[in-house]
């Protein structure tokens, strides 16, 4: 595919707005992000409204005792909920953006966004995903308050394969609690002969299992 179309492709209502993203110059260029790159920071104001092209972006928020919470992430297609936010009211970003991966990143500047907002194609397109995003948001907090976290645990680990090469202090930065707790449990799903915990890696051994009791009530 052209990387000129790309955008449209993946942003239908690119298509009309206007300035074009042509109109738009240097402007609209795309940026090569590489992985571990921090887009944009908690409390800092908006340097504009990142469109992904290729790669993710993991979106958080930090505790006063320095823990991390997953809120979503986003992929090609997608829109941050975080950066709409704080583009609509004016106000500081209340996360923080990091890439997953090396990525290809659009960043399109505030009053550029606010222009394309009179757009009734790209609006619409923005509050749809807005909404989307959103419900994805709500289940987060039905998560975090009603679901017990040896459950929610169970849960992040399947989905990945096998075989999932990740680190106990970045399972706890997922789930929004300490390294020393999922330690714990995951000791525990391994006595239950469900995992296999090795150095930075965890063998599923029994996903039924865990999908069983991941869905417990």
């Amino acid at each position: 595919m052209d990387a000129a179309a790309l955008p449209a492709t993946l942003y239908p209502a690119l298509a009309q707005v206007h300035p074009s993203l042509a109109e738009l110059g240097p402007l609209g260029a795309s940026q090569q992000v590489p992985p571990d790159t921090v887009l944009f920071s908690e409390n800092a104001p908006c340097q504009g409204f990142p469109l992904v092209l290729q790669g993710e972006i993991r979106v958080s928020r930090n505790s006063d005792d320095g823990r991390s919470l997953e809120l979503y992430r986003v992929v090609p297609g997608e829109l941050c909920l975080v950066s709409s936010a704080c583009l609509f009211r004016s106000q500081p970003l209340s996360a923080h953006g990091i890439t997953t991966k090396a990525s290809t990143l659009l960043l399109i500047p505030p009053d550029i966004f606010m222009r394309w907002l009179e757009t009734p194609a790209f609006r619409n397109e923005v509050l749809g995903l807005f909404a989307e995003r959103m419900a994805d948001l709500t289940s987060l907090i039905d998560a975090v308050a009603f679901h017990k976290l040896d459950r929610r645990l169970a849960g992040a680990l399947l989905g990945h394969g096998q075989q999932r090469a990740v680190t106990h202090q970045t399972l706890a930065n997922e789930l929004g609690t300490v390294r020393e707790i999922v330690t714990r449990l995951l000791r525990r799903f391994e006595r239950e002969g469900w995992v296999k915990l090795g150095r930075e890696q965890i063998q599923i051994v029994n996903s039924t299992a865990l999908r069983d009791f991941s869905h417990r009530p």
